[in-house]
Order: C-alpha cells, then sequence, then structure tokens
C-alpha cells in the first residue's frame, strides 16, 4: 500500500462466522475462585464462618483433612499454590504463634514434620516452602486462626499465570491429592 491508497476496507466477518472454530486456546477452569474474584473471602470470626474452626467438625473427606491429632490437624489449602498444599491448623481459634499451648506447639511442630514427611513420600518434591502469616497485614488470609503452610515445590513450578493472570494451573484434584497424602501419612 502506498500513501495514495486507501486503507483496506475493514473485515465483515461475524461472530457467528466463528462458531464451532477452535480458537487454539486451551481452557483452564477454576469455578472455585469466584469466591475470591466476587470478593466472598473466609470470615475471620470464630465458629461456622472460620473455616479452620468449620473443617475438623466434617468428615476427612469432606473437610479436606488428612490427619488428626489431639491439639491439631492438618488439612489441604482449599486455594493451593501448588498440589499438595497442606496447611497445619490447631482444633483452638487461635490468632497467633505465641498464643498456642506447649502441647499444642509440640504437636504443631510434630505434624509439619510428618506434613513434609507424607508429601515427599507421596510425589517428591524438591523442596519445600513452611510459612506462618499472623495478621491481615503479613498475608494471612484468615487471620484469626493460626495456620501454617506447608507448600511442595519442584523445579520449573513457576509459570506467568499466576502473574499475569492471576490464575494458578494445578494438574491434580484436591481430593486425589489428599488420598495420594493421607497413603503416604507415617503411622
Amino acid at each position: 500500500m502506498t500513501v495514495d491508497e486507501p486503507p483496506p476496507a475493514p473485515r465483515t466477518e461475524s461472530v457467528g462466522d466463528f462458531a464451532g472454530v477452535d480458537d487454539g486456546f486451551e481452557r483452564l477452569w477454576t469455578p472455585h475462585r469466584m469466591a475470591y474474584i466476587s470478593g466472598e473471602k473466609p470470615s475471620d470470626e470464630r465458629g461456622d464462618g472460620c473455616p479452620f474452626c468449620a473443617a475438623p467438625t466434617r468428615d476427612d473427606a469432606t473437610g479436606l483433612i488428612v490427619a488428626r491429632g489431639q491439639w491439631c490437624y492438618v488439612v489441604m489449602n482449599l486455594f493451593p499454590y501448588n498440589p499438595g498444599h497442606l496447611l497445619i491448623c490447631p482444633y483452638r481459634h487461635v490468632p497467633m504463634y505465641v498464643d498456642l499451648t506447649d502441647e499444642e506447639t509440640s504437636e504443631f511442630t510434630a505434624l509439619t514434620k510428618a506434613a513434609i514427611r507424607a508429601l515427599t513420600a507421596a510425589s517428591a518434591p524438591m523442596g519445600y516452602n513452611l510459612g506462618i502469616n499472623q495478621g491481615s497485614v503479613a498475608g494471612a488470609g484468615v487471620a484469626a486462626h493460626l495456620h501454617q503452610h506447608v507448600v511442595p515445590r519442584w523445579g520449573g513450578d513457576m509459570n506467568f499465570l499466576p502473574i499475569i493472570a492471576r490464575t494458578k494451573a494445578l494438574p491434580i484434584l484436591l481430593e486425589e491429592a489428599r488420598q495420594q497424602i493421607v497413603s503416604a501419612w507415617p503411622s
């Protein structure tokens, strides 16, 4: 096209012209994330509104419980960073690590070690992130109920989706991951 030529006419295809034509995109369906998109974050209130108070009142499969102790329990993260992302929680509704009794602290640590052993046996991660975010300013999504993250990591498990699309690709369903970890849980 030269400077004297008029621009080409705009395309006139309608959306209907492409109905049923593969666009080449893969779809990553994550309907469980709608609660966060719509702003429905879990409540920090004690009782039914607290997901960490509610989970142990359900059966293990429904509550996504991996293991139960006397003072603390292990649960799958409903919004995992990686497959097998676990949370160690006291049964008691306390916000801070320093609020744990000596018995709770001991079991909290023992369950963290058992979680790492089970994840290693179930899926052979190359490393782990362990962390406690205390207070909403520190990033705790449920600040009123203490919980520790145990996140298995593999080389190459990071990609652009979380940064660009605020989406995490997970190759395994929560219940399938829970079953693998429960099967590998140390006796």
